[in-house]
């Protein structure tokens, strides 16, 4: 399944739910990411907490949606926006009418304040995206009607991480 994660600075949010899905989805999932308006950098953040984590960080990059729309882009099968911004706004043309759905976490890129501060906001919007991201590999995605699989991803949207 090609999945696309939307936010509007593709810089932490969407490159977070990218890096778990690639790292979690064991082949299921070939995630993407990218940005409404793109700040062209990686959140040095957000790549500090995925390599606290042993993720590889080498290939992600800040980049505008524009890379994955058009009649010859390559087909999404889901496109889940991260942020209120990009679930808002008029998206270009996804080849394939992929589903979408919302997942919004607060932006951690937003926090201001000290390191720890920063941290702990990485901390909670990674927690959050992998308990979502988690349930829904846990899906049998594959066989499931759109209808079913769109109440699931609605649901999913509404998950918060476990205490």
């Amino acid at each position: 399944m090609n999945v696309l994660i939307l936010c509007t600075g593709n810089s932490a949010r969407s490159i977070l739910l990218e890096a778990i899905f690639d790292h979690f989805g064991a082949g299921r999932i070939t995630a993407h990411s990218a940005g409404s308006q793109p700040t062209g950098v990686v959140n040095p953040a957000a790549l500090a907490l995925l390599k606290s984590k042993k993720f590889h960080t080498d290939r992600f990059s800040s980049k505008s949606w524009n890379v994955y729309s058009g009649p010859h882009a390559r087909k999404m099968d889901l496109v889940i926006t991260v942020c209120g911004n990009a679930r808002d706004e008029e998206c270009p043309f996804w080849p394939g009418a992929p589903l979408r759905t919302h997942w919004g976490v607060e932006d951690p890129a937003a926090v201001e304040g000290p390191p720890e501060e920063i941290e702990k906001a990485f901390k909670t919007a990674y927690k959050i995206l992998k308990n979502r991201a988690k349930r829904f590999l846990e899906l049998d995605f594959e066989t499931m009607t759109r209808a079913e699989l769109m109440r699931e991803l609605e649901e999913i949207g509404t998950l918060m991480p476990k205490k």
